[in-house]
């Protein structure tokens, strides 16, 4: 049996405005597929690609009951948590590929 590891991820938009929570056991590829606009949908209708924060899990249910918890939370919340991961909204995507 394959071991994956699976990813919690919150991207935005340049100007940070919209915050786009998703699931995925390729975070890197995933995130390139958000880039490159290749699904069409809310985060190509809002120029959603900018990974500002994720969060790692070993059981698919366990990401999935995550994603759903930060699809609940306000946006103040969402804000905390991404502050304290990455206070200056970086794009990470970079630093992983590297």
């Amino acid at each position: 049996m394959k071991d994956y590891t699976y990813y919690v991820y919150i991207l935005t938009n340049q100007r940070n405005t919209v915050l786009y929570v998703g699931v995925t056991n390729n975070l890197i590829e995933r995130a390139r597929q958000h880039k490159e606009k290749i699904t069409k949908g809310f985060t190509q209708k809002y120029n959603v690609d900018k990974l500002i924060y994720y969060e790692e899990y070993g059981q698919i249910g366990d990401a999935l009951y995550r994603e759903k918890c930060l699809k609940k939370w306000n946006r103040a919340w969402k804000e905390k948590l991404i502050n304290q991961f990455n206070p200056k909204w970086r794009d990470l995507f970079e630093e992983l590929i590297t």
